[in-house]
């Protein structure tokens, strides 16, 4: 969750989905051994006869030495009056002996050895370095503070961090084993990038089902790979539909809910001075000027089925005419061009009756308004939908633990107390003394606690149906997400300049196959939606 005090993001030209066993100490060249054999009874004569100990033997003898590593056979003598030759006084015998008793007393010392160094670690204190992304320290900090009650041998050291160059920063930290954190967030499509930097949950924290169970299904989606979790979100997010509430009650309308009902409303809310819109009805159409329009688009094509990982589809070709006649003045439905301003100073100002943006914005567009329109009033509400196919966005933060930190059960003890219910409703409770609300609830068991909120409860309501592909904006990853929505941004703009939307669309495509293989992806095993 982004916070406004802290920075400004308002820039528009800033730009998927593996556990450690620890291992008895092994004991170097151990070798099977079989049950001593237990030495007899010395005879009389022997012991008169005072040399018990027969000498070394030669090399030429049966019994010599067998090459070094290999264990030597034995054979047995015949039995002979007075006792069993060769048994007692065989040296063979008596070093295997001596090096069975040596191992055995070695293991014993190794296991008495590893059970204090365990007592030990668990008695240390250590420091958990945790890399946040959005919030303030003023924030986490009840939050860590309860947590370290709890664990008193675990403290935490919360460093935030830029969201410029950030990706790059925490791989370069991770990879160098030194001097970065051993909890960090990163973006839910960020797997493939930072699949060697992730260390799963361990057998001893959360399971599979008790993550299903806890979190929506883009979470799972998202995070888990077989039984491998490798991350866990705290919040949840994507995309509301925004309106004005004095605008919308102007016109006589109401929010809509398909996309049926957004099109029939478009003229009763555009308002226009000639070929002039001084008032949109909504943010559609464009790149330049649309917080989020990638966001926007990739929901729209999945809504109508068009496969992301191919976007070659009738149904893709479809979503971009659909998303371009909102911009196009000769289309009924024109309402929007790139001379307008940016879609979420729009809104704050009062020009657009409806956006399309993440539960964040709200800050951003309340702290805009005090000054340019204070008495604005606005709601959020799902996004509309075709018939018969709801999908809606997920775009998130997620909690992980480093591939290198030296805690790692402390590290994933961290994250799961941060996504449990409790450190959760800490979190928000936290947050919202400083502004409209907390970070949406990630767990499914949180739900009911923002029934009625105006912000947040359009956000979770959305969240069972949510689809996420690498075509999120403001992830500042300077990778696979942005480097995806610069080819849809070309298409988009080259569709705008007159080119085939089809033709288009393959040029996106072979983009996007490009962006893949950089990441090790193909069409087959690229993020799924």
């Amino acid at each position: 969750m982004r916070d406004v005090a802290s920075e400004s993001r308002m820039d528009t030209n800033e730009p998927l989905s593996g556990t450690i066993e620890m291992a008895d100490f092994p004991v170097v060249g151990q070798q099977p051994l079989s049950p001593p054999i237990p030495t007899p009874p010395v005879s009389e004569s022997e012991t008169q006869a005072g040399d018990v100990s027969p000498s070394v033997p030669s090399p030429s003898q049966d019994n010599q030495f067998k090459p070094q590593g290999v264990v030597p056979e034995i054979v047995p003598s015949m039995p002979q009056e007075g006792g069993y030759s060769g048994d007692t006084g065989n040296p063979l015998m008596r070093r295997l002996v001596m090096v069975g008793a040596f191992i055995g007393v070695l293991l014993i010392l190794l296991l008495i050895g590893k059970f204090v160094l365990g007592i030990i670690t668990s008695n240390k204190e250590v420091t958990i370095t945790y890399w946040g992304l959005w919030e303030n320290e003023a924030i986490v900090k009840n939050v860590i503070t309860d947590f370290e009650a709890k664990n008193p041998k675990i403290k935490i050291k919360y460093l935030k961090q830029s969201n410029k160059q950030y990706r790059e920063k925490l791989q370069a930290a991770i990879a160098r084993g030194e001097g970065g954190p051993d909890v960090f967030r990163f973006h839910n499509t960020w797997i493939p990038m930072l699949k060697n930097d992730l260390l799963p949950s361990p057998k001893t924290g959360m399971n599979t089902q008790d993550f299903t169970a806890s979190f929506y299904p883009i979470a799972k989606n998202d995070l888990v790979a077989g039984s491998t979790i490798f991350g866990v979100p705290m919040m949840i997010d994507g995309l509301g539909l925004y309106y004005n509430e004095d605008l919308l009650a102007s016109a006589g309308v109401k929010a809509p809910t398909t996309w049926e009902e957004l099109l029939s409303i478009i003229p009763k809310l555009r308002v226009s001075n000639g070929a002039t819109i001084t008032t949109a009805a909504a943010a559609l159409g464009t790149t330049n000027n649309i917080e989020n329009f990638s966001d926007i688009v990739a929901t729209m094509m999945m809504q109508n089925g068009a496969d992301l990982r191919n976007p070659t589809s009738k149904e893709a070709e479809e979503t971009f005419i659909f998303y371009r006649k909102f911009s196009d003045p000769t289309d009924p439905v024109y309402t929007w061009n790139e001379s307008l301003d940016n879609s979420i100073y729009a809104f704050a100002m009062g020009r657009v009756a409806m956006i399309f943006a993440p539960s964040w914005r709200a800050f951003d567009i309340k702290e805009m308004s005090k000054a340019g329109n204070p008495t604005l009033r606005f709601k959020i509400v799902p996004i509309p939908q075709l018939p018969g196919n709801t999908v809606t966005w997920a775009s998130y933060w997620v909690e992980g633990a480093s591939s290198k930190s030296k805690y790692p059960e402390q590290s994933w003890k961290f994250i799961q107390y941060l996504t449990s219910k409790e450190g959760e409703s800490k979190l928000y409770t936290e947050a919202s003394r400083s502004r409209l609300f907390g970070e949406p609830y990630s767990r499914v068991d949180l739900s009911a606690s923002v029934v009625g909120d105006d912000y947040v409860e359009a956000y979770i309501k959305q969240a069972q149906n949510a689809k996420s592909f690498p075509l999120a904006s403001r992830t500042f990853d300077n990778g696979l997400n942005d480097k995806l929505i610069k080819y849809l941004e070309d298409a988009l703009n080259s569709a705008a300049k007159g080119t085939a939307p089809a033709q288009a669309l393959q040029t996106m495509a072979a983009g996007f196959r490009q962006v893949f293989q950089t990441y090790g992806l193909s069409t087959g095993s690229a993020p799924t939606q």
